[in-house]
C-alpha cells in the first residue's frame, strides 16, 4: 500500500459548458479517515470524486498525496480503489476471479495473488460462495464482492460512490455496518460519496456538504447534526421545519421571532439584528405537543414504530412536522412548542 499522511485538494474546480459543477473545492484528508461527500442530486459530490480518481480532468485546481502532485497522474496511476454503484462485476468470472483480475492484471506472483483474494474473500465474509457467478449472488453479496476487488489492491484511498443505494433497507444497514468494519480494520482513508444524510452521520469521521457544487460546511457528524452553518446545511440534515420569520428582540442567549400567527425563541446563527429577515429551523422531534405553544390543526398520521410522525397546519396555512408519543386524530386542534436552545434561527440568504 503506497502510504501517505495528507490528500490536499486545492481549490479543485471542474467545470461543463461554462457552468461550475464544482467550484473551488479545498480539502485536507488525512491517513486513516473516512470523509463522505453529502449533498442532494446535482450538488457535485459525484464530480468531486471523479476529479479524485482522475476519471475527470480538473478545469483548475490541484489534487497532493503528500508532496506528490496527482492530478496530472492518469486514474491507473492513482493507487486508488473504485467502489461503483453499479457493482460493475465481470458475469462470467467467479467472485474469486472478480477478485484476483486487479492482481493478475498488475502480474504479481501467482502465490501472492491468492494470498491477497483468499485474505480479501475472508474479510468480507463470502468464503462459500468463492466459486459463484456474480449472477448467483445477492445484491449485498455482490456489493461485497466489488468491496473486496477494490481493496485486494491494497490502495492508498478507497473511492466509494453511492455503493449501497442499489439495495434494500435491511441490506443498506447491514453493509453500512460491513464497510465501517473494513475501514477500521484495514486502516482504509476512504471518500464515500451518498445522499442518505443518516449512512453518513453513522459512517464518517467528517462529513463534506455540498450544494451547487459549492463547500457548505466541513465537520464531524456531531458538529454538522447539531450546528448547521447555514439554513441549507439544515435542510439536509433533518430540519424539515423551515420557517420564514422577522427578527423582534436579540439578547446574548437568544433570538425572538414571529411569523404569521407564531411567536419562537431560538438561538441565533451569525450576525442578528431586530428587523432583520430571517428562516426558523425546527426537527420535528424538536416541535412537540404541548401547553400554550403555536395551535396547529393535525392533518396526516404515520405510525413509525417507537413514535408517530405528524403533519399539522397553522391556522395560516402553515405546515409543521412534528413527532407525538400518542396518536392524534386527523382533525384534533392542538399545540406545539420548541426548546429555544433547539430551533436555529439562520439569516435569510437568497436561495
Amino acid at each position: 500500500m503506497s502510504s501517505f499522511d495528507t490528500l490536499r485538494l486545492d481549490g479543485v474546480t471542474r467545470r461543463f459548458g461554462g457552468k461550475d459543477a464544482l467550484s473551488g473545492l479545498s480539502l485536507e484528508i488525512h491517513k486513516g479517515e473516512f470523509i463522505a461527500l453529502l449533498g442532494p442530486s446535482g450538488c457535485g459530490k459525484s464530480t468531486a470524486l471523479n476529479c479524485l480518481a482522475g476519471l475527470l480532468p480538473l478545469s483548475a485546481g490541484s489534487i497532493w498525496q503528500d508532496d506528490r502532485r496527482l492530478d496530472t497522474l492518469p486514474p491507473e496511476r492513482r493507487g486508488f480503489g473504485m467502489v461503483f454503484q453499479s457493482y460493475a462485476l465481470f458475469p462470467h468470472l467467479s467472485v474469486r476471479k472478480n477478485i484476483a483480475f486487479g492482481l493478475q492484471m498488475r502480474h504479481l506472483p501467482r502465490a501472492e495473488v491468492r494470498r491477497r483474494t483468499d485474505e480479501a474473500i475472508r474479510l468480507v465474509r463470502l468464503d462459500e460462495h468463492a466459486t459463484k457467478l456474480p449472477g448467483q449472488l445477492s445484491g449485498g453479496q455482490q456489493q461485497r464482492v466489488a468491496i473486496a476487488r477494490a481493496v485486494v489492491l491494497e490502495p492508498s484511498l478507497v473511492l466509494m460512490d453511492e455503493p449501497l443505494s442499489n439495495l434494500d433497507a435491511k441490506l443498506r444497514l447491514e453493509m453500512r455496518t460491513e464497510i465501517r468494519r473494513l475501514h477500521q480494520s484495514l486502516g482504509l482513508t476512504t471518500v464515500y460519496v451518498t445522499h442518505d444524510q443518516e449512512e453518513a452521520l453513522s459512517m464518517a469521521d467528517r462529513l463534506v456538504v455540498l450544494r451547487d457544487g459549492r463547500v457548505q460546511q466541513v465537520g464531524t457528524p456531531e458538529e454538522l447534526h447539531t450546528r448547521p452553518a447555514n439554513r441549507h446545511v439544515a435542510d439536509f440534515m433533518g430540519y424539515r421545519n423551515l420557517l420564514p420569520m422577522r427578527v423582534t428582540s436579540v439578547t446574548r442567549e437568544h433570538v425572538g421571532v414571529e411569523g404569521p400567527g407564531m411567536t419562537l425563541t431560538g438561538t441565533g446563527v451569525g450576525d442578528l439584528f431586530p428587523g432583520d429577515e430571517v428562516v426558523a429551523a425546527i426537527r420535528p422531534e424538536d416541535l412537540v405537543v404541548g401547553e400554550g405553544g403555536v395551535p396547529v390543526t393535525v392533518e396526516v398520521v404515520e405510525y413509525q414504530g417507537r413514535e408517530l410522525a405528524v403533519e399539522a397546519r397553522t391556522d395560516q396555512g402553515i405546515m409543521l412536522h412534528l413527532r407525538a408519543a400518542e396518536r392524534p386524530a386527523p382533525g384534533d386542534k392542538v399545540s406545539v412548542v420548541a426548546d429555544p436552545a433547539r430551533v436555529l434561527v439562520f439569516p435569510g440568504e437568497p436561495s
